[in-house]
C-alpha cells in the first residue's frame, strides 16, 4: 500500500520541479546539499549538479553553472565552501574545492581547486588577489 502511493508522489514532484524549473530557469535537484542562507540574485539560467555540495551563506548570480567534469578518475563535481559569491555566467566543474570567503568573478571558468579568501577572473581563472568575499556577501 506505501510503494503505489509512494509512486504518485515522487510522480508529482518531478513534474512540479520540472514546472519550476521551466518559470524560474533553475535547475536545482532535490539531492544537492545545501548549507544555510543559500542567496541567489537574478532570475536564470542557473544549472547546479546533484552531487554538488555548497556551503552556508553562498551567492550566486544569474548564468551560473556548477557541474560535472573530467574523465575517468578525475570525474566530478565541486564542493563549494562557505561565503562564496558566484558572479555572472561564471562555470565551475569538475571534483575541486572552493575554499571559504572566496570570490569567483563573472564570466569565469574555475576547473581548479582554489583556496580559502581567494578572488579568481578569467578563462581559466587566475587568483588575482586575496581580499575575500566580504563585500559581496
Amino acid at each position: 500500500m506505501l510503494k503505489p502511493l509512494k509512486t504518485i508522489l515522487l510522480g508529482f514532484a518531478v513534474i512540479n520541479q520540472k514546472w519550476i524549473e521551466i518559470i524560474t530557469g533553475i535547475s536545482i535537484p532535490y539531492a544537492v546539499d545545501i548549507g544555510e542562507r543559500f542567496y541567489i540574485g537574478h532570475f536564470g539560467n542557473i544549472i547546479i549538479n546533484s552531487k554538488v555540495k555548497i556551503g552556508d551563506n553562498c551567492n550566486i548570480s544569474q548564468g551560473v553553472t556548477i557541474g560535472i567534469s573530467g574523465r575517468g578518475e578525475k570525474r566530478g563535481v565541486p564542493t563549494i565552501g562557505n561565503n562564496v559569491y558566484i558572479g555572472v555566467n561564471a562555470v565551475v566543474a569538475g571534483p575541486i574545492t572552493i575554499g571559504d570567503n572566496c570570490v569567483i568573478a563573472a564570466n569565469s571558468l574555475v576547473t581548479k581547486s582554489i583556496e580559502d579568501n581567494a578572488v579568481v577572473v578569467g578563462v581559466p581563472c587566475e587568483i588575482i588577489n586575496y581580499n575575500s568575499s566580504k563585500d559581496y556577501i
